[in-house]
């Protein structure tokens, strides 16, 4: 959408809108009847996102939802023209797909197509985690299973999807279970917590959940990549001390030690809905990119650690700030990185790009690779072989996919 508003009151508002049924009665009533409202208002809106993946051969697939079906379709010309769309789902759902919470697609070790995408339940902020897979080549789909094994009306949303050189499929999501089991006990818990489970059967079935941690920032999206031994790394938006937002890193290795990516001292009551971007180049080193609006550090930030995740480079600030810069999104291809995220300049959102070839030690100068004057989704990048992709979708152009491997020196 188009931004009117700074980053500070934007992120004051969001909470302020949360709890705007309460600013005229406070019967409990009345608050769950304006809640319930404004949840299917949100549920109705046409959704914007779309998600794409390139498979081994190099077509192209897109994830797009409409009146309640995830639909796929595959492109052989870098989306001059696709295929038939194929429904996933067989009957109508309310399926999640905004910039922060949509669709996720992967691809398996032999061309096993992998969608992920949270239901919307019909209780305000509560949601399931669902997979479907298809086996011949996305011509038709598994019936959707539900993956997280608490089943309360409760958040289980804000999936993440990834399928390691072993074929293993992790989804990792944000769930309140644990918050629903602390008010019960009438204790305070912040955020939700963050569970992920394993299938090792090509999707067949998925393990047991497990919890990585708690007090995860409660709607910002999870960044996950893989790590060159095969281990799933997530990263996100943590809730440190009383209210610190800032980011954690975690290797789902058994163990989900955490450890920090930022130390912005971002203190905010509230989910700013903007997750962190992460990507692992194939000489292990992690590249990080986030939004924070704290005391020591603010706006878009870029750091980069060479040793799993133990310790980070001093953050590098980039994007114009009185262009209200967000969104960022990060992908790293042999020693080049892409940084792609998003600008307004009071009539027209821009893509704004920054390339480095020495693996994010130095970067050329921002460019600017699209724009559109109306409302628009998320960037997103994406990589087949040693092409780079801008994937974007605006609500007057339609979906755009833009290569950007030598748009900048």
């Amino acid at each position: 959408m188009k931004p009117k508003i700074s980053w500070r009151l934007l992120c004051a508002s969001l909470y302020l809108a949360s709890l705007a049924a309460q600013a005229h009665d406070h019967s409990p009533a009345a608050q769950g009847a304006d809640m319930q409202q404004m949840w299917r208002k949100s549920m109705a809106r046409a959704p914007l996102s779309a998600t794409a993946a390139f498979d081994q051969d190099g077509r192209l697939w897109l994830a797009t939802v409409q009146d309640g079906y995830l639909y796929l379709r595959h492109s052989t010309d870098l989306g001059k023209t696709y295929s038939p769309l194929v429904a996933v789902n067989p009957q109508p759902e309310a399926i999640a797909a905004d910039g922060e919470n949509r669709p996720k697609i992967a691809i398996g070790p032999k061309g096993e197509l992998y969608v992920s995408y949270t239901q919307s339940l019909d209780k305000p902020f509560s949601g399931n985690i669902r997979f479907s897979r298809s086996l011949d080549g996305g011509k038709s789909f598994s019936a959707p299973i539900t993956v997280n094994d608490n089943l309360e009306i409760i958040s289980h949303r804000f999936d993440s999807m990834v399928v390691n050189r072993h074929g293993e499929i992790y989804l990792v999501w944000l769930d309140k279970r644990d918050q629903q089991a602390a008010a019960q006990k009438e204790l305070a818990y912040t955020g939700a917590a963050m569970y992920y489970a394993v299938s090792r059967n090509g999707g067949e079935s998925f393990s047991a959940n497990k919890k990585i941690a708690d007090h995860a920032c409660e709607c910002c999206r999870i960044a996950l990549a893989t790590d060159i031994d095969g281990v799933p790394v997530a990263a996100w938006r943590n809730v440190y001390d009383k209210n610190t937002r800032d980011h954690a890193i975690a290797r789902l290795d058994g163990s989900a030690t955490l450890m920090r990516i930022s130390h912005d001292d971002w203190e905010v009551d509230a989910c700013p809905h903007h997750g962190p971007s992460l990507s692992i180049g194939e000489d292990g080193t992690y590249h990080a990119a986030w939004f924070t609006q704290g005391k020591r550090r603010h706006g878009l930030l870029y750091a980069r650690s060479t040793d799993k995740g133990a310790h980070f480079s001093v953050p590098l600030s980039f994007g114009n700030e009185d262009a209200q810069a967000a969104h960022p999104y990060v992908l790293s291809i042999g020693k080049a990185v892409y940084l792609v995220w998003k600008e307004f300049d009071g009539k027209n959102t821009h893509i704004r790009l920054m390339r480095s070839t020495d693996n994010g030690v130095s970067w050329s100068a921002p460019a600017s690779v699209a724009q559109s004057a109306d409302a628009t989704d998320h960037p997103l990048l994406i990589a087949h072989k040693d092409h780079v992709f801008l994937s974007w979708n605006t609500s007057r152009e339609g979906y755009r996919l833009i290569e950007i491997t030598t748009e900048v020196p």
